[in-house]
């Protein structure tokens, strides 16, 4: 759905005509005509553009800060789409963080393992040393270092299941599953949309304090406030 189509959609859910939402806005009707059908080059460049949205936005229902990121993300000059900003962050591929174990974990058990294995070494000879009297030094081969865990990732082996609720306002969703776009546009207040994915789902919010999502049939806590943009991958 393109930031043109929502306009229009929005407007005739508002049962207003484009002549009402003209004489509204003080827009003339050929420009609104071409914002319907997601043309802004008659606008004058983004500022303005901007200024058009802030006021449709009222007059249809919607909230100004979503039709502006729709903007954004089609068609400003200023700003990457959100598939690039995806993209450049990894968002779109299975994320690795789980898979990374600091090397710090297993070194420090190796080290930990070293001292207890020389703590035990020093014991075994003082008691040695007390029973039985001393005899020359032999020269024996060092205690070979334990070798370091295997580092190992605990992988979710069932689908993912998404359940998106805009309970108290409107937003804007993009959502990617096992790196396939499954939902990218508005989501209306009252609307319930389900995702499912067989290992990843990727999400992007414009305004996730309107939103109730449920993860696996578990609903989560507020992903964020009004307005806020919120990235999040669930596994």
């Amino acid at each position: 759905m393109t930031l043109g189509s929502t306009i229009r959609d929005a407007r005739e859910a508002a049962r207003l005509s484009i002549t009402s939402l003209s004489e509204a806005t003080s827009i003339r009707i050929g420009l609104l005509t071409e914002m319907e059908n997601n043309n802004f080059i008659h606008c004058g460049g983004d500022t303005y553009a901007r200024g058009h949205l802030r006021n449709i936005a009222p007059k249809i229902g919607l909230d100004a800060q979503t039709l502006i990121n729709l903007y954004n993300e089609e068609h400003s000059t200023e700003h990457r789409a959100i598939q690039d900003l995806l993209v450049e962050n990894n968002v779109m591929q299975v994320p690795s963080e789980a898979k990374k174990i600091s090397w710090k974990v297993p070194a420090i058990a190796s080290v930990a393992v070293l001292l207890l294995l020389g703590l035990v070494q020093i014991v075994i000879s003082n008691q040695s040393a007390d029973v039985a009297p001393a005899k020359p030094k032999t020269t024996t081969a060092s205690p070979t270092p334990a070798a370091a865990p295997t580092a190992s990732t605990e992988t979710n082996s069932g689908p993912v299941e998404l359940s998106i609720t805009a309970a108290r306002g409107n937003s804007y969703i993009h959502i990617i599953a096992d790196g396939e776009t499954l939902a990218k546009g508005s989501i209306f207040q009252g609307e319930t949309k389900s995702f499912k994915g067989e290992k990843v789902i990727s999400i992007y919010f414009s305004n996730p304090a309107g939103l109730d999502v449920t993860l696996n049939g578990k609903q989560l806590a507020p992903l964020g406030g009004q307005n806020e943009e919120v990235r999040r991958t669930f596994r």
